[in-house]
């Protein structure tokens, strides 16, 4: 059975009521939190692929 548009925007509305929606504080902390892992997992995956690198170099015997 077909739904009209206008029903299903209605029901689309009525969903968007049940939402529990975060408040400011909430989503700044969130946000916040989601730099600082950005920052650490970048930092981490840059000395790891230096450590890489390094070793790499060593093993095929390339270092200068």
């Amino acid at each position: 059975m077909a739904t009209s548009p206008f029903k299903f925007l209605q029901e689309v509305r009525e969903e968007t009521r049940k939402v529990s929606w975060p408040s400011r504080k909430e989503t700044m902390i969130t946000t916040a939190m989601v730099f600082v892992m950005v920052a650490v997992a970048s930092i981490f995956f840059l000395v790891a692929d230096q450590v890489i690198r390094l070793a790499v170099t060593f093993v095929l015997g390339l270092a200068g």
